[in-house]
């Protein structure tokens, strides 16, 4: 498929692109910036959607009962930890599963707090690998930053730090040289597939079964330090506390009835969320959590110009996925699953989960 709408960074047909993408925001950002949170707070679920998936209707995940959520006695909040981040002004952590659930599920709520001058961290605990390996995770990740370069209009080079974190857990954390208000952390580890079973390259293994206790550990697809369920919990503690949050974003919890259908990694990374906000000062009432896939069975509430920017992150971001490419609004639009979430954007707060 054509990625003629992305850049590739360096001919004059690159700077064209990013010249375009930046009228886009200056054109669309007070767009993004007027949406009320509460109103379209954001489409939180993992989008990765293999291509006989896109073909049928939008998909549902497995639904497969979660164990409870514990953190090792006294492990957070770590002062001192290598994630640390300068704080910044209306400081947001965001944490997703997968590369996408932010510009998905999480727009325009999520290009308004860019515009706004707002910081942003931004945390993804699976690489969404889907069995594909490192190289396709990488796509993914190369498809986010692009995305971001477009909702803040720059196309200025990230650069890229590995962090051995206080938990023993590793991360990559990418910062543009010229925003340091922005910085996206990637764990990297597997992911569980629609069926919460994982793919056979990884170890048939995801979230689900970590959590679960099926599985002992789980090992990074970058060959990162494995680790158990307490030290995934540890680990998401310690990066939210090191952005030092005002404001929490993530995908919606197990616990909630707006979860069942959803992929199951998104399920397991809000109720982690959920579990380790107590432990890191994070009051209940600071946290956002957005409906996923069965957010396709809510009424539509993105449309007109602010669909029409949403989108054109949505087509930047697909343009480096080789699973996901369309090639212009129309296409992105027409496929199935992207299609109806895209024209969505529900965040919940904690009194509004309807907790099971």
């Amino acid at each position: 498929m054509s990625d003629i709408d992305e850049p590739s960074h360096g001919d004059g047909a690159d700077a064209e692109g990013a010249e375009r993408r930046r009228r886009v925001i200056s054109r669309r950002a007070l767009v993004f910036g007027g949406i009320a949170v509460g109103g379209l707070a954001a489409l939180g679920g993992g989008a990765l959607v293999y291509r006989d998936i896109r073909r049928s209707a939008g998909p549902e995940g497995a639904w497969v009962k979660l164990a409870p959520i514990v953190l090792s006695p006294g492990a957070p909040p770590r002062e001192t930890s290598p994630a640390f981040e300068e704080p910044g002004e209306d400081t947001t952590v965001a944490v997703w599963a997968h590369a996408d659930d932010d510009i998905i599920f999480a727009n325009p709520h999520l290009a308004g707090v860019i515009a706004s001058g707002a910081t942003l961290r931004t945390i993804f605990v699976t690489a969404g690998d889907a069995g594909r390996g490192l190289a396709y995770a990488r796509q993914r990740e190369a498809g986010i930053r692009a995305a971001y370069d477009l909702m803040r209009g720059s196309t200025a080079a990230w650069d890229t730090r590995e962090i051995t974190l206080l938990s023993g857990a590793r991360a990559t954390r990418f910062v543009p040289v010229d925003d340091a208000r922005l910085s996206i952390t990637m764990l990297r580890l597997p992911d569980g597939n629609l069926s919460a079973k994982g793919f056979p390259s990884t170890g048939d293994a995801g979230l689900t079964q970590l959590i679960n206790g099926t599985v002992p550990v789980l090992r990074p697809i970058d060959d990162g330090p494995a680790v158990d369920a307490s030290r995934l919990a540890d680990t998401v503690a310690e990066l939210i506390h090191a952005g030092r949050p005002d404001h929490v974003t993530t995908n919606i919890p197990h616990e909630s009835v707006f979860a069942r259908g959803d992929h199951p990694d998104h399920s397991c990374v809000g109720s982690l969320v959920r579990a380790v906000a107590p432990a890191v000062e994070v009051p209940a009432d600071a946290i956002t959590y957005y409906i996923g896939y069965p957010s396709q069975h809510q009424p539509v509430n993105v449309e007109g110009d602010v669909l029409a920017a949403k989108v054109d992150v949505y087509q930047t971001y697909a343009a480096e996925d080789s699973v996901v490419t369309c090639e212009n609004a129309s296409a992105c639009l027409s496929q199935p699953g992207f299609g109806q979430w895209l024209r969505r954007s529900y965040g919940k707060a904690e009194g509004e989960l309807q907790l099971r």
